[in-house]
């Protein structure tokens, strides 16, 4: 590469120079966020871009910037519906796509909850896992058969994934206490693991899979949470950060949060980023120290047999075979 980028990068710093005309994306949870700012990045640079949302009238209202970039560029925006609570949605909006027969340059699974109270999806699954990694799990699976040689899918995940690894045993929370952030670890530990293998499966026919850390951004996916309780986790990991000799935690832009799920899509190698972890616009590194809490990914997140293993539980728990 011929420039680096970092932690304070921005979407347009990573496309900068990029021509993305003729290119089809598929983005999930284009209503707020991330989600937008990605779709926007995207759709400026000449990309077609289908932003999926549970809401459309929502993502009607957001993504009028998107369209206004589509407009100057070349690109375009087509918003389809996607509740990722609901395996009936998700099948019908995986269909829906396979039947239009136009393929994919790129999926990025950015959609997703985080630490509500306890509840279930339409099908009975806990709410995060449910959500962030059972639907994703689905609709990508389901559309396989239109990302050809050359595609890569982003899986959002989170240093969240550091608060817990999956339980293949109880993945509902039936025999196990409910706690919201250990439930949203889960989630993106296994969102990790679905890009493991989803990566393995795809390589030898050219399509790959990564999964990132946006970074801490201040957007809709903390409305669960009370304020009061952000700061304070805030200020108890500062406390730990300084103890460590580290600099205290900046909030991200969204622009800058959406960055890495862009440069690992786009413009990163993808012999560099493939079947990996990313955060800060850079690969990850392996660490397993428990009081390194700022960087990073846990070894149990991108374990091969781990990401076999969840595999086969989510094929069981939806009743479909990929």
């Amino acid at each position: 590469m011929s420039e680096q980028f970092g932690a304070k990068s921005t979407t347009d710093d990573v496309l900068a120079g990029v021509d993305l005309s003729g290119k089809r994306v598929l983005v999930t949870g284009v209503s707020a966020g991330l989600g937008v700012e990605t779709a926007r990045v995207l759709a400026a640079h000449g990309a077609d871009v289908v932003g999926a949302a549970r809401d459309l009238d929502k993502a009607q209202g957001a993504t009028a910037v998107v369209r206004e970039a589509a407009a100057r560029s070349g690109g375009s925006l087509t918003l389809v519906e996607l509740d990722l609570a609901s395996l009936k949605s998700v099948r019908a909006c995986a269909d829906a796509l396979v039947a239009g027969g136009r393929p994919f340059d790129l999926v990025i699974a950015n959609a997703g909850v985080m630490a509500p109270p306890f509840g279930k999806t339409a099908d009975g699954f806990e709410t995060q896992f449910g959500t962030n990694h059972l639907g994703h799990f689905v609709l990508i699976n389901r559309i396989a058969s239109l990302l050809k040689a050359g595609s890569r899918v982003v899986s959002l995940a989170s240093s969240g994934h550091r608060f817990s690894d999956v339980n293949l045993e109880d993945p509902n929370f039936e025999t196990t206490e409910y706690v919201p952030f250990e439930a949203y670890g889960r989630s993106k530990t296994a969102n990790i693991l679905f890009a493991v293998e989803f990566d393995r499966r795809h390589k030898d026919r050219g399509v790959r899979a990564v999964a990132v850390h946006p970074g801490g951004i201040q957007t809709e996916l903390a409305r669960h949470l009370d304020p009061a309780f952000i700061q304070g986790w805030i200020d108890q990991l500062n406390a730990q950060a300084e103890a460590a000799g580290q600099p205290p935690i900046e909030w991200k832009t969204i622009p800058q949060g959406a960055a890495t799920s862009v440069w690992a899509g786009v413009t990163a190698p993808v012999s560099l980023v493939a079947g990996r972890y990313c955060e800060d616009c850079h690969v990850a590194e392996l660490v397993d120290d428990a009081s390194q809490i700022r960087a990073g990914v846990r070894s149990y997140a991108i374990d091969p047999a781990r990401a076999q293993a969840l595999w086969a539980l989510s094929e069981t728990m939806v009743g479909e075979t990929f």
